[in-house]
């Protein structure tokens, strides 16, 4: 019996670090854009390039 009440702790803390983690990383953007990596293959290399550039120089105006 004392095995499944240090099994339910490891699993519950196991558990609380993932949700820890998952919670940083959302709340740092890293799940913001789940679309443009999936669609970015079917792009010729110069147009990412070119696209790149072009939210550079937005991001620098801001």
């Amino acid at each position: 019996m004392d095995i499944l009440y240090l099994m339910i702790l490891c699993s519950v803390s196991l558990a609380a670090i993932f949700l820890v983690v998952f919670i940083v990383y959302a709340r740092k953007g890293q799940f913001e854009d789940d679309e443009s990596p999936a669609v970015r293959i079917l792009f010729d290399s110069g147009e990412i390039k070119e696209k790149e550039e072009g939210n550079k120089d937005k991001d620098e105006k801001k």
